[in-house]
């Protein structure tokens, strides 16, 4: 195969490569959509490759935010799979509807912190001992099926990171024809920053696992079997253990996934798979900080999502990339992503620039330059 087209200057338009994409994205109708309701949303009005709001939300008119895969929620009238993309999507959306669920259930985790004081405060009072047991071993059930469900995550995007970097095609060329599943590619990165965060702010799930662990180890060293203990053994409680002891697990597991596709297909380049990346933060900064495209977002989630997607493929990136996202021979513009995520109202985007500081592999390296580490002082 001959080197991939990067585009002629001399071309109409005079548009680069990148804002080109997110024209295509902003103007043209989603590909491959159900011709039974072509055009049509989900209550039957007019649908013209609008954002996908979030269900419950107001739909917005025609044309009124850009689409592709720079859309929240999951219509099924907005991204629906070619043929070729069937297989994939479907196994992919499968995970992406339990996503929904994992996220209401981490949103309303109080954590068992009263009980688990008041046992320890009370070590000789059998009741309270019950008590806290009993508050804890729900709570961990449900950290276990979190855990299990990264691992889902896991080979979710393993599966739609092979779709959207197999030959013959440039990543670009990808993105533009398998919109579906980059769309999902991107819900699976809007998922993974809205986890992380709410576990950030969420202190109570590291304080019930490590009670729970040590109730487990004083109850071993006692040769006392507790019923949870078949539930969640000592490998799984391991794996959990580790897991949870990130600060952001979720990013982690796919980080971790990232750099595990790209090792292990050593026949593909790895330029493939970070010019996917790339190719998707510079249409998410383009989309920022363009003011035609930045007026159609109508709502602030929309906003955030295209802020959540921008920066899970910057990390994955800095992850995968041998020198990473900071270097200045980096195909994503850093200043420019950074810039806009500093316009923003820091309640929206300070755990997202925590993300960038603290979960990047790259920054603090001899290659990065000042300018970038002073931007994320």
């Amino acid at each position: 195969a001959g080197p991939r087209s990067q585009g002629s200057q001399d071309s109409p338009p005079p548009a680069p490569p990148l804002r080109g994409l997110a024209q295509a994205w902003a103007r043209r109708r989603i590909r491959g959509r159900n011709p039974a309701r072509k055009g049509r949303g989900l209550a039957g009005e007019p649908w013209d490759g609008v954002l996908a709001p979030h269900p419950g939300s107001r739909r917005p008119g025609p044309r009124s935010e850009p689409s592709g895969f720079l859309s929240p929620g999951r219509c099924p009238a907005d991204a629906q799979p070619t043929e070729a993309e069937t297989a994939v999507w479907n196994q992919v959306n499968a995970v992406l509807e339990e996503a929904q669920a994992v996220l209401a259930e981490l949103q309303s985790y109080t954590g068992a912190g009263q009980e688990i004081r008041e046992a320890i405060q009370n070590p000789g009072d059998l009741r309270l001992q019950e008590r806290a047991w009993s508050a804890v071993c729900p709570l961990v059930a449900k950290l276990k099926r979190f855990y299990e469900f990264s691992l889902r995550l896991e080979n979710a995007l393993r599966s739609l990171l092979e779709a959207l970097t197999s030959p013959p095609y440039a990543p670009t060329q990808h993105l533009e024809r398998e919109q579906a599943l980059a769309k999902q590619f991107a819900e699976i990165l809007h998922f993974t920053l809205s986890f992380d965060e709410l576990k950030m702010t969420n202190p109570a799930i590291q304080n019930d696992f490590s009670y729970y662990r040590r109730t487990i180890s004083r109850n071993r060293i006692n040769n006392l079997q507790l019923d949870a203990e078949s539930e969640v053994n000592n490998e799984m409680a391991n794996r959990m253990s580790l897991f949870y002891a990130e600060a952001t697990p979720m990013l982690k597991t796919l980080s971790n996934a990232t750099t595990k596709f790209v090792s292990e297909n050593k026949t593909l380049p790895i330029e493939d798979t970070t010019d996917c990346l790339s190719t998707m933060a510079c249409v998410c900064r383009v989309m920022l900080e363009t003011p035609e495209y930045r007026s159609r977002f109508t709502n602030t989630e929309t906003l955030l999502f295209c802020m959540r997607v921008m920066v899970g493929v910057i990390i994955l990136y800095d992850h995968v990339h041998p020198v990473g996202a900071f270097a200045k021979t980096s195909k994503i513009d850093m200043k420019g992503c950074i810039k806009v995520l500093k316009d923003q109202p820091s309640t929206s985007t300070e755990g997202l620039l925590n993300a960038l500081r603290y979960t990047t592999r790259h920054l603090n390296d001899d290659t990065t330059s000042k300018q970038i580490r002073a931007l994320l002082q």
